[in-house]
């Protein structure tokens, strides 16, 4: 039985292997001085396809990474998570409609930068027009545009500090993996102050209903239960989805 099983192996292994070169590969300038080292136009193709779908799964493989850190995912589902816990909902709306609104709300938000990618990166790369390092770099600037408008000039400092680089003289001198971590807490800084702001409002709630309670001698009734009604209803009074959401969306810059 484990012979045959082997057997079996070895020759699926045979027929993707004899199968490899037979797939075309589209004419993308990628990795040149590789490539010219390598004979023939069959083992050409052949290695072009298999370090594109390197490339590709690589690229699949951090796709929830870039989107939440470096995109407004991050202070919009903070901010989402702060709501809920003000108005004490527990698990309402629950973490699966949550994250559903907070990436459309990141598709709206990061439509813009991603046609401006295409339009600009990404369809000169797939027509032949620029090779793989151009693309790369032409994809940034947009991106980079975006994460400095929203990162503060201190958390910069912070982390120019930490990669010790002393002297940058203009923005496109501060290389992306200090942009990144720098964006992200600036992220992270600016939704605590937003759920802040948020939680004043229900807190006020709170703190009536409880010292109503005190007052009434009713010290064994959770006031919770007599909140919760009242939150709902202020949020329901004032519209705050419709609210919430303009000002999350108006808050990046």
């Amino acid at each position: 039985m484990k012979q045959s099983f082997r057997i079996i192996i070895i020759s699926l292994i045979l027929i993707i292997l004899l199968n490899g070169t037979s797939f075309s590969a589209p004419q993308i300038p990628l990795l040149d001085d590789t490539l010219e080292a390598i004979n023939g136009n069959s083992e050409r193709e052949g290695y072009v396809s298999a370090i594109q779908l390197l490339i590709l799964f690589t690229i699949l493989s951090l796709a929830p990474s870039i989107l939440i850190m470096m995109t407004s995912f991050t202070r919009i589902i903070i901010v989402l998570s702060f709501l809920r816990n003000a108005i004490g909902t527990q698990q309402t709306p629950p973490n699966q409609v949550l994250i559903g609104i907070a990436l459309f709300l990141t598709f709206f938000l990061m439509a813009p930068i991603a046609a401006e990618v295409n339009q600009e990166a990404i369809q000169p790369y797939l027509s032949g027009d620029i090779n793989q390092e151009v693309a790369i770099d032409t994809a940034l600037v947009p991106i980079r545009e975006f994460m400095f408008r929203q990162t503060k000039d201190k958390d910069i400092a912070l982390f120019l500090k930490i990669a010790k680089i002393d002297k940058v003289n203009e923005i496109e001198d501060i290389p992306t993996r200090v942009l990144i971590p720098a964006f992200i807490i600036s992220e992270l800084k600016t939704a605590f102050q937003i759920g802040f702001i948020l939680f004043i409002p229900f807190l006020v709630i709170d703190m009536v209903v409880a010292s109503t309670l005190m007052s009434m001698g009713m010290m064994m009734l959770p006031p919770v239960m007599i909140s919760l009604p009242f939150k709902l209803l202020l949020f329901i009074m004032v519209d705050g989805w419709n609210l919430i959401i303009g000002q999350i969306i108006t808050s990046f810059k």
